[in-house]
């Protein structure tokens, strides 16, 4: 599913979409919504004609879009919907049962000092589907064929739910134009020392102690990346840092100048409570290079927060 509203931002994700399509031989879906606005003074009132108009250009958009991705050989039809973005876009991903959304991180209000912009974060905190996030500051190729990635990031914290993206991350690494060299794909594990919290400081027994334990954690990551490697059939590198999981992360990012990021939603001490982990509520809200997250607990198993409870109460009334 590609949500589009218009803009030139927003196309952004265009050529991750040609990528992403052709891996894994998907169809895409290009969506608009396009929200009825109230006659001047009256919030009640709609001015048909300009209504029909708006609706008219919206469908012409929609079929442009369509056309520049069919020419590049994609299966593609589109949608024109009436009401909120976000709505329509959670509504239509949980109707047709969508496996990915690819959705630029602005679109037509502009970019803006936060990371997401208010839609795109109610996609991603309320379809609870697999999303990628494509970051609308980023310059990407004119032609739509030339993206591939380079070097994809996998953070791994050793759980079973965090090697769940490693297909998918092999996948994309091996899809590449013809004439280039796959991707390398990261795999990284930050050991984090062991924590006290203390108003004193640590006696020399304890700070032996401390050094001793993370020493072994270096040690069984080393051998856990290895493992992981030698299970793939991709150029993969394994690196083992330390630290604050989310800053040693956005570093490598950095350091080895990453062009996509996957992770799952949780990973060892994730809970049904929040469709996020910590580490990946950070990249959505952080990170500066395209984000792809798995979801690994369908809605029907996730909890209901406070707001949501108290939204529906109130519109039972």
């Amino acid at each position: 599913l590609v949500p589009m509203d218009g803009s030139m931002l927003a196309e952004k994700v265009l050529p991750h979409v040609v990528t992403i399509s052709r891996t894994f031989d998907a169809r895409v879906t290009v969506l608009r919504a396009v929200e009825r606005t109230p006659c001047s003074g009256d919030e009640s009132a709609i001015d048909p004609l300009n209504w029909e108009i708006r609706k008219s250009e919206a469908e012409a958009y929609l079929e442009e879009v369509s056309a520049r991705l069919a020419e590049v050989d994609l299966e593609v039809d589109h949608v024109l919907m009436e009401g909120s973005a976000a709505e329509r876009i959670i509504g239509f991903t949980q109707s047709e049962d969508v496996d990915l959304i690819v959705i630029s991180s602005h679109g037509r209000s502009g970019l803006s000092e936060w990371n997401i912009n208010s839609v795109v974060q109610k996609v991603i905190l309320g379809a609870y589907a697999p999303s990628l996030v494509v970051r609308a500051y980023q310059p990407v190729p004119a032609d739509l064929t030339e993206l591939h990635y380079r070097r994809v990031l996998v953070p791994l914290d050793g759980s079973q739910r965090a090697e769940c993206v490693l297909s998918l991350a092999s996948a994309l690494a091996r899809s590449r134009p013809a004439g280039s060299q796959g991707a390398k794909v990261l795999l990284a594990h930050v050991v984090a020392e062991p924590e006290a919290p203390r108003q004193l400081a640590m006696t020399d027994e304890e700070r032996e102690l401390v050094e001793r334990l993370t020493e072994l954690n270096r040690k069984q990551a080393r051998e856990y990346l290895e493992s992981v490697v030698s299970r793939l059939s991709v150029n993969a590198e394994p690196h083992v840092l330390e630290g604050n999981t989310p800053v040693a992360l956005h570093e490598l990012v950095e350091a080895q100048d990453v062009d996509l990021v996957v992770l799952n939603a949780h990973g060892y001490s994730g809970e049904a409570a929040w469709p996020y982990g910590s580490v990946a509520l950070n990249f959505i809200a952080y990170g500066s290079t395209p984000l792809l997250i798995m979801q690994d607990i369908p809605r029907g198993e996730m909890e209901k927060t406070e707001a949501e409870k108290a939204a529906q109460e109130h519109s039972g009334h």
